[in-house]
């Protein structure tokens, strides 16, 4: 699971009012190189929460060893930080959590990562 897709999931489970940013408990990240499109990152760092993602930036890279270096808020004029963009690009599309789990802020409920896929489905009485 990419951060960019950490991103946009929460929890829906019932009675739930915070499901988001879910927690991840990350047991296997890796961190694969995907090529750098500096047009796509620019248009989707306004569709981020960004505390949510560096949140989970901070969270994978202790996991790595190392911090993924991205301000605690958004940089005016982004768009023409090339360093920047590389970055977020980085954090958002080449780091995968690939075992583990994403658990609800608010009910604690533990949703299952399994080779990079997040398994969102609910049981019936959730």
């Amino acid at each position: 699971m990419k951060l960019l897709t950490h991103n946009m999931l929460t929890s829906h489970v019932k009675g739930v009012t915070k499901g988001y940013p879910l927690i991840i408990k990350a047991t296997e990240v890796k961190v694969n190189e995907v090529e750098f499109n500096p047009q796509f990152v620019t248009r989707m760092i306004p569709k981020l929460e960004w505390s949510a993602l560096i949140q989970a930036a901070e969270g994978v890279s202790l996991q790595l060893g190392h911090s993924q270096d991205l301000p605690s808020t958004l940089i005016p004029n982004y768009e023409n930080d090339d360093d920047f963009l590389r970055k977020v690009h980085r954090i958002m599309m080449e780091v995968e959590v690939i075992e583990g789990c994403l658990q609800c802020p608010e009910s604690g409920r533990e949703f299952p990562i399994s080779k990079g896929v997040p398994n969102m489905l609910l049981n019936e009485d959730e």
